[in-house]
């Protein structure tokens, strides 16, 4: 009977799905599946199963259908997607926090290679992703059914995720039916699988999620569950490494920017539901005082599921303490009465808190990420930082300390320094609490204030600059527009791989410029090899730094030539790295961040990144880079003139994707409490609080424990509609890890098999047509749902 159950929900989905797609000549469009979603609302379906994605969470139709199909208490799963190992490459609609997002695994508990890992990355840049995926589950060579007769292995999140619907499907077939509808619904279930999960040890939670699915254990917590309100994950704890990666890597220590813990609150009491209070921290100990904590969460929890984000700060009476904080934060959820009750539903979260705090390091070790410049897709067509890679034309990773940027954060932390991350402003920090300001892959503009700021933060206050540029070339940006037939309209890059015009208007009071060439090629520093893919060069460089110039191939479209350019320093060779003192303050560029970047890395060239950052902050002169033959006599400058600096795109509005354009500066809520709200440092008047007794700094924050609303930035997803009537889908293959040159991966309906049993079903291909890029080649940069 349990088994005809699994067999039978799943095959009503796939059954609906394969109706609408599987003579779509390799095309399909949103419609199509909106109109699979309203066949399962309209036949009552109890789960469904969906293996498919993409990175376009802007997607407004497919994502309110998604909502309005849990609002209907039908349970969703869906496959994370195959864009591992790289972070921050989770695919809608496993993304989203009413859906149960499935990764894979193998038969050794080890995370699969392909599969995707989290953060979620709509919150960013002034929140903080959430965990995902939910689960994980087995997806590599899992035996199923082929097209036509017989069975082959299968691998892909899409296979591990009909074994989670097929897990779901059986702990459904276990509720009786008198009670089926009033117990369990999309968050009751996945409090049962999250909390029943076996955490594996060795993966993060961004890999992982709660651990490896496990029957029984969920059977025992909803044979005996009671409607009730919980938080995932409901435990934070820094000595629990590396599970609790990128937390506990980093110590908590005073006057750093509020670290950002970002849960979801599942509330198994009804669909919609609220936060009765303000949540309160209840430290263990008077040590505990010390945490000052600031919370966002939802002013309506709706469909099953809402947020609540920590924002954590070490006040600055606790600058030199040492040791562990521990307790718990406590969150009163209530739902309206279900039917034929007359009284509210009540219930108490708890989150466990176990932090590590520290003295507050010296400023020479003490880095400062820029997060609020950067913009990925889908708001607009972000191209890819490396023009060498053709199966991925989006730059849609985050560009994040904890998402691409991730293994250049463990380097850094390795070597002993410490990296904090702002999605605000530039007016929003105190430049005398870091020796460096990190600037890497910035594509957005930059508010007037922020440049003066900057400027006198660089003279007078001691702030040093590192900075990674990428491409920009006009001329190539118009060659890489397409015509996409699902919006119906042209796509062009809204800027290259960074925003170099308005980097260079940064730069400008210290005399240094980027220009627009797009240089490919390698070169020896320092006896490493290292590749320059697609970078950028100096034009403009003050007499008195240290300039290294290179032979590469000029690849823009507005190139003299596109043969490697001839030796000869003075003329020919393209400077790309630049050192030089600016008083009490330093500053290193180079053109290229790729070596940063683990999506489409090369080489890497974090020991460079190291050499620099050593300069900037200790002062430190490696004698490689400093060396007299490298010494500028004169002030490099390509052009005579400015205006031959690369100049900004006239024929597209750039508000439509820009933070800063025609925006209002001001604070979010990942800066300084002191600030939330103003226009920064210098700007406004700092708040001041009591001294708690024993301790003699005094904090600059506003309390102990306050909170605010702040659903904007943090809220459920999406608020603006960028993909239109379509659905684009990516080619489905077999073995998730053989290369491929499409720009994503996805993953076809798999088999579901539950402690031993296998059950094959029929599944369709949803095979989708590849847009032309340039020279008719690549993808459509418009919302890609492909098969998993």
């Amino acid at each position: 009977m349990q088994n005809a159950l699994v067999l039978h929900q799943t095959q009503r989905f796939m059954l609906s799905v394969c109706l609408q797609t599987h003579s779509l000549l390799q095309v399909s469009y949103t419609s199509w599946f909106l109109d699979a979603f309203n066949y399962a609302i309209a036949s009552n379906m109890d789960v469904l199963n969906l293996s498919i994605g993409g990175p376009d969470y802007l997607d407004l139709p497919f994502v309110e259908k998604v909502l309005e199909l849990t609002a209907s208490n039908i349970i969703m799963v869906s496959a994370i997607g195959n864009d591992g190992p790289l972070y921050g490459t989770l695919n809608n609609p496993a993304d989203q926090s009413d859906v149960i997002g499935v990764g894979g695994i193998d038969y050794n508990d080890h995370i699969a290679s392909f599969s995707s890992r989290g953060m979620s990355t709509w919150e960013l840049p002034h929140g903080y992703g959430r965990v995902k995926p939910d689960v994980v589950a087995y997806g590599r060579e899992i035996m199923g059914s082929k097209i036509s007769t017989g069975c082959k292995p299968l691998s892909g999140t899409s296979v591990a995720s009909p074994v989670v619907a097929g897990v779901v499907c059986l702990l459904v077939s276990v509720i009786p039916d008198s009670d089926r509808k009033q117990i369990l619904n999309p968050a009751s279930m996945k409090q049962a699988l999250v909390e029943g999960a076996a955490k594996l040890s060795g993966p993060n939670m961004f890999e992982q999620g709660a651990g490896r699915v496990d029957l029984l254990e969920s059977y025992e917590i909803l044979k005996s569950y009671k409607p009730r309100a919980s938080i995932f994950p409901s435990v934070l704890d820094y000595t629990d490494c590396p599970y609790s990666w990128p937390f506990c890597q980093q110590p908590l220590y005073a006057d750093a920017m509020p670290v950002l813990f970002n849960t979801t609150i599942l509330n198994g009491m009804g669909v919609i539901g609220y936060v009765k209070s303000q949540p309160v921290w209840n430290p263990d100990s008077e040590e505990g005082n010390l945490l000052s904590i600031h919370f966002t969460y939802s002013d309506v929890i709706w469909p099953w599921t809402g947020y609540l984000a920590l924002h954590m700060q070490i006040k600055e009476e606790g600058s030199q303490f040492s040791g562990e904080i521990s307790g718990n934060v406590i969150v009163k959820v209530y739902s309206p009465p279900a039917t034929g009750e007359k009284s509210f539903r009540y219930s108490t979260c708890v989150l466990r808190l176990k932090l590590k705090v520290i003295p507050t390091p010296e400023r020479s070790v003490r880095i400062l990420w820029d997060q609020f410049h950067s913009i990925k897709y889908p708001p607009g067509y972000i191209p890819r930082d490396s023009l060498d890679v053709r199966n991925d034309i989006l730059d849609w990773h985050g560009d994040h300390l904890h998402t691409n940027f991730h293994i250049m954060f463990n380097m850094l932390r390795d070597a002993g320094f410490y990296i904090e991350t702002l999605g605000s402003p530039l007016t929003c920090f105190d430049a005398r609490n870091y020796g460096t300001l990190l600037l890497v892959d910035l594509e957005d503009e930059f508010f007037e204030e922020e440049i003066q700021k900057l400027r006198d933060d660089v003279v007078n206050s001691g702030l040093s600059l590192v900075v990674f540029a990428d491409w920009y070339n006009v001329d190539t940006m118009v060659k890489m527009r397409f015509f996409d037939d699902n919006t119906r309209s042209w796509w062009t890059p809204v800027t290259g791989g960074a925003n170099i015009p308005a980097m260079n208007d940064l730069l400008a009071p210290f005399g240094i410029a980027f220009g627009d060439r797009i240089l490919n090629g390698d070169f020896t520093l320092n006896d490493e090899l290292i590749r320059y893919a697609s970078g950028t060069n100096i034009a403009k460089f003050p007499g008195n730094g240290y300039v290294h110039s290179f032979s590469f191939y000029d690849s823009s479209e507005s190139g003299a030539t596109h043969s490697f350019l001839a030796s000869g320093i003075d003329n020919s060779d393209s400077a790309v790295l630049g050192l030089v003192e600016v008083g009490g303050s330093r500053i290193a560029v180079y053109g290229d961040s790729n070596c940063l970047d683990s999506s489409h890395m090369v080489t890497n060239c974090y020991w460079l990144l190291r050499k620099l950052l050593d300069f900037t902050g200790k002062n430190i002169k490696d004698p490689m880079l400093f060396s007299n033959s490298v010494k500028l006599k004169a002030p490099l400058q390509l052009h005579q003139d400015e205006d031959q600096l690369p100049s900004r795109r006239t024929d597209l509005n750039f508000s439509m994707y820009s933070g800063v354009v025609g925006k209002e500066l001001t604070c979010r809520s990942d800066s300084r409490f002191d600030v939330w709200g103003t226009k920064g440092y210098g700007l406004q008047v700092r708040g001041r609080n009591r001294r708690l007794p024993g301790y003699k700094a005094i904090d600059l924050g506003r309390g102990l424990n306050s909170s605010s609303v702040d659903i904007s930035t943090l809220k459920g997803g999406p608020k603006d509609n960028s993909s239109g009537n379509r659905f684009l889908g990516l080619l489905y293959r077999d073995d998730p890890e053989t290369p491929v040159v499409f720009p994503s991966h996805w993953l076809v309906p798999g088999v579901i098999a539950v402690l031993g049993i296998l059950v094959l079903i029929n599944f369709c291909r949803i095979r989708q047509k590849r847009r032309r890029r340039r020279k008719g080649s690549g993808s459509s940069a418009s919302g890609r749902y492909t098969n998993l």
